[in-house]
C-alpha cells in the first residue's frame, strides 16, 4: 500500500480519521487553543496542500471523502477541483460529487452534518519517469483515503526553498476558481517556492497560536499578510494593533531569528479603505447565489482610535521601520492591488478577488524578487 503521508506537502498535520488522512493546517495543540467555528472549519480545508510524487505510472486511482457545504436556502456550491499538474504542467481538472455534507443554516447557525461515501479519481498519465502534483480543493475539506498506482510512486524530493505563508481568505483563496489559481499558489509556482499556505478565511487574528505555529514550523521564507480581518471584525484600536504586530513578529522570531519575513499590509478594498469594521453581509441576493459584503462602521470612529484600511497599512509600515531587523521587509498591499487595478478588475463581492485578480496578486508578488 503507498504511504500516503510521504506525498503529502503543505499540510502541518494529518489527523488520522474513520476514513483516511485529513489534513490539517494548524496542529491540534492550536486548534485546542480556539473553540472558534469558523478558524477550525477553514484551517481543515486544504488550501495549499497537494500529493507529490515521482513515478513511471500511465494510471493513478486516488480515493477521496470531500465534505460538501450546503447553505439553506442558497444554490448548491460547485464541487471542489482536483488539479493535476505533470512536470510542472496543468494536465487536468477533476471533481468528486458526492461525499459527506455540512448543511449551514446562515441565520442560525445551526449545522448537520450528513455522511457520504469516498470516490475515486482515475488519473491518466504520460508514460516515462515524471513529476506528479495532485493539488486538493482549496475550500473543501477533503480526507484522502488510499492511492493506488501500475507503477511504484515515490515522494517528490524537496530541494525547493519553503514558504510559509500566513493571511485571510483571500490568501486561503476565497472565490477563486481552483486551487492552483490562488494567488499564494500562483506566486509559489512562478518563484519555485514549496508553499505551506497558512491563509485562514476570517481568521488572520493575530493569534498567539499561529504565530507560535509559524515559530515551530521550518521555513526558509515568511510572509504575513495581515490587516483586513482585523477590520472586518472590529477587532482592535490602533493602540493596541502595533504592539500586537510586534509581539507576533517577536513570537516568530524565536523560532527564525534569521529567517526572511515580509509584512504584506492589505490589498485595495473600497469600502473599508477609510470606513472600519465590522463588515456585515448583504444577504438580498443570496437566493440567485450572490453574496456581497458592506462596511457597517462610522467613519468618524477612526478619530477616536477605531481601525480602517489606510490605518492598518500605516501601523504595519510603523513596525517594520521601528525594528531594528534587517531581515523584514514592508510589502505595501496597494503595490500588489491598487485602485487603479479595482476599476478594471472590481472585487466581485467587495471583499475577494477572483481568478484573475489572484493571478494578478501573485504575479506582482513573485515580481518583488529576492526578499
Amino acid at each position: 500500500m503507498t504511504d500516503l503521508r510521504a506525498l503529502v506537502r503543505g499540510a502541518l498535520e494529518l489527523e488520522r480519521t474513520d476514513r483516511g488522512l485529513l489534513p490539517r493546517r494548524l496542529p491540534a495543540w492550536a486548534r485546542a487553543q480556539t473553540d472558534d467555528p469558523q478558524l477550525h472549519l477553514v484551517e481543515a480545508q486544504p488550501a495549499g496542500v497537494r500529493l507529490a510524487l515521482r513515478t513511471t505510472a500511465t494510471r493513478l486511482e486516488l480515493d477521496v471523502l470531500p465534505t460538501k457545504r450546503v447553505y439553506a436556502g442558497a444554490p448548491a456550491r460547485p464541487d471542489g477541483t482536483y488539479d493535476v499538474l505533470v512536470d510542472g504542467d496543468l494536465v487536468e481538472r477533476l471533481t468528486a460529487p458526492g461525499g459527506n455534507v455540512l448543511l449551514v443554516d446562515m441565520m442560525t447557525g445551526a449545522n448537520t452534518f450528513e455522511p457520504g461515501d469516498p470516490t475515486t479519481l482515475v488519473i491518466g498519465l504520460p508514460a516515462g519517469e515524471k513529476d506528479v502534483e495532485v493539488w486538493l480543493p482549496h475550500d473543501e475539506q477533503t480526507e484522502v483515503v488510499d492511492l493506488r498506482a501500475d507503477a511504484p510512486v515515490a515522494p517528490l524530493p524537496g530541494a525547493r526553498l519553503r514558504w510559509v505563508h500566513h493571511g485571510s481568505s483571500i490568501s486561503h483563496g476565497s472565490v477563486a476558481t481552483y486551487p492552483t489559481e490562488t494567488w499564494p499558489v500562483v506566486a509559489a509556482r512562478l518563484a519555485g517556492l514549496d508553499l505551506v499556505n497558512l491563509g485562514l478565511g476570517g481568521s488572520a487574528l493575530l493569534d498567539p497560536f499561529v504565530a507560535r505555529t509559524i515559530r515551530d514550523t521550518p521555513a526558509d521564507l515568511i510572509s504575513l499578510k495581515l490587516g483586513i480581518n482585523v477590520v472586518n471584525q472590529d477587532l482592535l484600536r490602533r493602540r493596541a494593533l502595533g504592539p500586537a504586530v510586534h509581539g507576533y513578529l517577536d513570537t516568530i522570531r524565536d523560532g527564525h531569528p534569521e529567517t526572511p519575513i515580509r509584512l504584506v499590509s492589505p490589498i485595495f478594498c473600497g469600502m473599508h479603505e477609510s470606513v472600519p469594521g465590522p463588515t456585515g453581509v448583504d444577504m438580498s441576493g443570496m437566493a440567485d447565489g450572490r453574496v456581497a459584503f458592506v462596511a457597517e462602521g462610522d467613519p468618524a470612529a477612526v478619530a477616536r482610535g477605531a481601525v480602517s484600511l489606510e490605518v492598518v497599512r500605516e501601523v504595519l509600515a510603523e513596525v517594520v521601520e521601528r525594528r531594528d531587523d534587517p531581515h523584514l521587509t514592508y510589502v505595501d498591499g496597494l503595490a500588489l492591488y491598487g485602485p487603479a487595478d479595482a476599476e478594471r478588475l472590481p472585487l466581485p463581492d467587495n471583499l475577494h478577488p477572483d481568478s484573475a485578480t489572484h493571478r494578478l496578486i501573485g504575479e506582482r508578488f513573485a515580481a518583488l524578487g529576492d526578499w
